[in-house]
């Protein structure tokens, strides 16, 4: 894999990956930003979430579970410090489906979290990451 950052202007850059994609990074106004796009630290907890968020989808799915919609919300603690690193994060999965089993939902979260997912299993080397779920019926 490979991406590129591009410096535009005060604390603003534009990253593009490897597959062509975009995004405007930048950083608030007591910093030099102007508030135009994303901090990196919330990218990183925005990649843990899709990640995840993708591996429990698709297990789901491959079991033949009937799943309409995941939503996963992704909450970070921060040590007060430099380096202002994570210290936990916490990722909730919110699995609708029809007749949906929560030992399923259980078992997708587990295998991302322990076997799958490379973002956070990565992360999880200097962060304690935590994982919950609820399952709505629908």
């Amino acid at each position: 894999m490979q991406a590129t950052v591009k410096w535009v202007d005060g604390v603003m850059f534009v990253g593009e990956s490897g597959s062509g994609h975009a995004i405007v990074i930048d950083g608030p106004p007591d910093h030099g930003g102007r508030n135009m796009g994303m901090r990196p630290m919330e990218l990183l907890l925005l990649g843990v979430g899709a990640c995840s968020s993708f591996d429990v989808v698709q297990i789901l799915q491959k079991g033949r579970n009937n799943v309409v919609d995941c939503v996963t919300e992704v909450t970070a603690e921060r040590v007060d410090a430099i380096p202002s690193v994570f210290s936990k994060i916490h990722l909730h999965f919110k699995v609708s489906g029809k007749d949906l089993k929560a030992s399923a939902v259980e078992r997708a979260v587990k295998l991302s979290a322990e076997k799958y997912c490379s973002a956070s299993i990565m992360l999880s080397k200097a962060v304690d990451i935590t994982h919950d779920f609820e399952v709505i019926e629908v």
